[in-house]
Formats: structure tokens, sequence, C-alpha cells
């Protein structure tokens, strides 16, 4: 018995229609991403290479270091020492109290030496001005004894017979006092016709601690004035010496 199979015409054309399904959609992806390639290459849009890194060169350089300077080893710190400091010695009140008492002693004394030397010289000098009132009185009572004893004077006279009315003795200098210091003093001048000193000037050999007494004494040294014709003259070159001792 022969069978025969038959096929359906459905059943025969359903292979040949998926094919050509899958033919359609693969032509239809290859036509969108050829559209979408043109449409990028439009935009811009530009195919980028892979960036290729560059190779790495290492440079070297040769430096000379200086040699390393020689360190000299540490010293030891030093060390401090405490000094003994000493104590201050214990003063006793009394032996205080008693150099005390005996430095304003010899203060004492010290200003008492002082205050009888000075009451010395000025009794030194009190008994050289009453010594020397007492020549002048006696020279001046001699002259007024000549005066009557002698005629009238003539125009030829000497200066040293010229008579004084007063002369003071200086006062001697406490420096020279004070120093043991003697000696003369010569002073030149001349007498007015009022009887006064005029110019004094000391002569060579003075000390000078002598010449500014003996300006000042000469200064005050009064004369009968020289009358020759009836008339007062002037009398030049007339000199005294001033003697300086300590009695």
């Amino acid at each position: 018995m022969t069978a025969m199979i038959m096929q359906s015409p459905t059943q025969a054309r359903a292979p040949h229609s998926d094919g050509i399904w899958r033919v359609s959609l693969a032509a239809g992806l290859a036509v969108a991403l050829h559209v979408a390639v043109v449409a990028a290459l439009m935009l811009g849009w530009s195919p980028q290479t892979p960036q290729v890194d560059a190779p790495r060169v290492m440079h070297t350089q040769l430096v000379i270091m200086p040699a390393p300077e020689p360190v000299a080893p540490a010293l030891p710190e030093p060390v401090a020492v405490p000094v003994p400091v000493p104590a201050k010695p214990t003063v006793d009140p009394q032996i205080q109290a008693q150099k005390i008492e005996k430095a304003a002693l010899a203060r004492k004394r010290v200003e008492a030496q002082k205050i009888e030397q000075q009451q010395q010289r000025l009794a030194t000098e009190q008994r050289n001005r009453e010594l020397e009132q007492q020549r002048l009185n006696q020279e001046r009572v001699a002259s007024e004894k000549a005066q009557v004893a002698v005629p009238a004077p003539t125009p030829a006279f000497d200066s040293r017979q010229y008579q004084p009315l007063s002369k003071e003795a200086p006062d001697y200098p406490e420096r020279a006092l004070d120093k043991n210091i003697e000696g003369d003093c010569s002073v030149e001048y001349t007498v007015n016709t009022q009887g006064r000193v005029e110019n004094p000037k000391v002569l060579d050999g003075c000390h000078p601690l002598f010449i500014r007494p003996s300006l000042a004494a000469a200064n005050t040294f009064r004369y009968q004035p020289r009358v020759v014709d009836g008339q007062p003259v002037a009398v030049p070159a007339v000199r005294n010496t001033f003697h300086y001792r300590i009695k």
C-alpha cells in the first residue's frame, strides 16, 4: 500500500517567509548604521586615534659634593663650682661706738688746732700793725721836731728827706703765712701836690704774694706837700720798702 504524504501549502511556505524577515532585518540594521555614521560625519565627528604615551626619559647630572668639614668634638659643659661666701664678721656695738667716739675726738682736735693757728696768725698780724704804727708815730714826732729846728726848705731838695704824715702797714698774706714766706717789697710812686700817692709800681725782687698788699698799703700813704717858693710841687720817684717778717 502506497502511502502518500502530502504537505499543505501553508506549512511549505513557513520556512521561506522566516528567512525573508531575517534578511530584511539585517538590511535595515545596516542601513541604520550607515545613516548614523553619515550623520555623525556631518556633525563634525571624527574618529579619535588612541593617544600614545611619550616614552619617559631619565636625565642624570654629576654633582660634586664638598668635602665635609671636620667636626670638633663636643666639649663637656663647664660645671659651676659654688664659691663659698665668707660670712660677714659680726661687729661689736661697743667697739663700733668707741671707734665713732675716737673719730669725733680726732676731728675736734684738728678743728681746735686750726682755730688756734688762725688766732695766732691774727695776733701776729695785729702785733705787726701795732709795731708799724709805733714806728710811724715815732717818725712823725721826729719829723715835727726836725721841721721846728730846720729852716725853710730851699728849692734844691732830696726826696729822701720828704716827711710822711701817715703810713699804714700792709696786711700779711695768709698764703705767705701758711707757707712761712718772708721777704721785702719796694714800691716806687709819685706824691702829688695834695700829698697823695700816684702811679705806684713794684720794683724788681718782690715776691708775688707781697705785690698786692704792698700796692694797697702805698695807696693809703699821706704826705705833707712839698712847697717850693710858696707853691706845692709833686715829688717823683719816692720809694718805700715793706718788710714782711713772721715773729
